[in-house]
């Protein structure tokens, strides 16, 4: 209930800052705000500040708002060459449209831990003025490349199974950044989003695109979007997913926020009763690295039974 009201609360402070908007696009019409010098630890300075002239709202149903030049050239830079040499299998656990579809996708990527290094934190604090949410509700950025003919199915960043909310409750939010532009393809698309007929598009949008509203990579831009209703409940237009790319190859550094800290290594069972592997590829899943990465979904909870402890040694 004290989660409930909390995101009423902000929510309604949220929707305050848009009160400018029309019901297609918007655009904020204040001053920069400058990052609060308090906020500035570990003796990192620094040099950017956030615009909210800059955001436009995509849509309201789900809401979905694009911030260009989000990143700086060489924030993206520096972020794939923390990835890059790398990567590897990471198991990311999303709720499926359909639900006779497997939950766990596995993609190329890498998980920076929060505060990682300066560039990491100055991210993080962008994030977190522009959400209106303590980085501390992050999880550890994860930074993907997609190579030629990868793609995303259509899925949710909210939870359906329950057991989950234990540890920090829903993702109320998503943050994807696009870390490089995209020759062709590797759309971020929002299947029920009903606006798709007001875009123009060309033939350098990808099949795919065409038929659901999309948001191209550009490098350094970014979408927020909302996992919830204001009510704290699961917003089922905001169904996502990504073309496939066609020609080149895409990096993404995504950051989901939960509505309260996250901090999955406090939850952690070490020991239990009738320790088993719920999936065959757990043994390989924990070979490369995922118990630590992953920890709730590998090992779980107080309230998750881990789908992966006996791989991962924890009984």
């Amino acid at each position: 209930m004290a989660s409930r009201c909390y995101l009423r609360l902000f929510f309604l402070l949220f929707l305050a800052a848009l009160s400018a908007c029309s019901s297609r696009k918007m655009e904020f019409r204040l001053n920069p705000i400058e990052i609060d010098p308090l906020l500035q630890q570990d003796n990192l300075t620094l040099s950017v500040s956030f615009d909210p002239s800059k955001v436009i709202q995509l849509s309201w149903h789900p809401r979905v708002f694009f911030y260009e030049n989000f990143l700086a050239d060489e924030d993206c830079d520096h972020l794939i060459a923390l990835a890059e040499g790398k990567l590897d299998k990471v198991v990311v656990d999303a709720s499926k449209e359909n639900s006779n579809i497997s939950s766990i996708t596995v993609s190329n990527g890498m998980f920076l831990s929060r505060g990682q290094d300066e560039v990491v934190s100055k991210i993080e604090k962008r994030i977190s003025t522009w959400t209106f949410l303590p980085k501390e509700y992050g999880e550890d950025l994860l930074v993907e490349h997609s190579l030629v003919n990868e793609s995303y199915e259509p899925h949710y960043d909210y939870y359906h199974d329950k057991s989950k909310l234990a540890v920090a409750g829903h993702r109320v939010m998503t943050v994807l950044m696009y870390l490089s532009n995209v020759s062709r393809g590797g759309e971020t698309i929002f299947p029920q989003l009903k606006l798709k007929e007001t875009q123009i598009k060309d033939d350098t949008w990808s099949p795919c695109a065409a038929t659901n509203y999309a948001v191209k990579p550009i490098k350094g831009s970014a979408i927020l979007f909302f996992n919830l209703h204001p009510d704290a409940t699961p917003d089922e237009t905001s169904l996502h997913g990504s073309c496939t790319v066609a020609e080149g190859e895409k990096w993404t550094a995504t950051k989901w926020i939960h509505v309260r800290d996250f901090n999955s290594s406090d939850n952690v069972i070490v020991s239990d009763a009738g320790c088993t592997d719920e999936d065959a590829n757990c043994p390989h899943w924990a070979a490369i690295g995922e118990c630590k990465r992953n920890s709730v979904y590998m090992l779980g909870t107080p309230d998750y039974y881990g789908s992966c402890r006996k791989s991962c040694g924890a009984c």
